[in-house]
Formats: structure tokens, C-alpha cells, sequence
């Protein structure tokens, strides 16, 4: 499935973001089985193109946004 959106992913505060180093909210799984992480700013920020390149993005119970992304998908 092309981007698809999984509810939780387990993330402690220890892990940061791939591009500045905030917490972590969200982990992005390429196809290759490599794995970047986004913070909430990050993520929206890229979002659109790792969906085009057939990223999983799974979200942390840290992350406020989930439920509300959740069911608007």
C-alpha cells in the first residue's frame, strides 16, 4: 500500500529528529527498509513527498496530531 498510515509506533524521548533534532514524533519507513524520523514540523513539512515515494509513516503516542490525522484520513 502507497503511503499508508499506521496508527502508533513506539519512540522515547531520546529519539530526535532526522533534520533538527526535536523530539521525534513520527518514524517514516522507506521501501528500502531504511527509516528516517520527523519531528511534528518536519513531518508536515515532507509528508507529501514520502507518500510519493511509498513511505510508511507510522506515528508516536507523543505525536498531538495523530488521532486528529487519523480520522481525516
Amino acid at each position: 500500500m502507497v503511503g499508508t498510515l499506521e496508527a502508533e509506533v513506539a519512540l522515547g524521548a531520546a529519539d530526535r529528529c532526522d533534520r533538527c533534532g526535536a523530539q521525534a514524533v513520527a518514524r517514516a519507513t522507506m521501501a528500502s527498509g531504511s527509516h528516517l524520523l520527523f519531528c511534528g514540523h518536519h513531518l508536515r513539512a515532507h509528508e507529501a513527498g514520502l507518500r510519493a515515494a511509498s513511505a510508511r509513516i507510522s506515528r508516536s503516542s507523543l505525536d498531538p496530531e495523530r488521532h486528529t490525522r487519523a480520522t481525516a484520513e
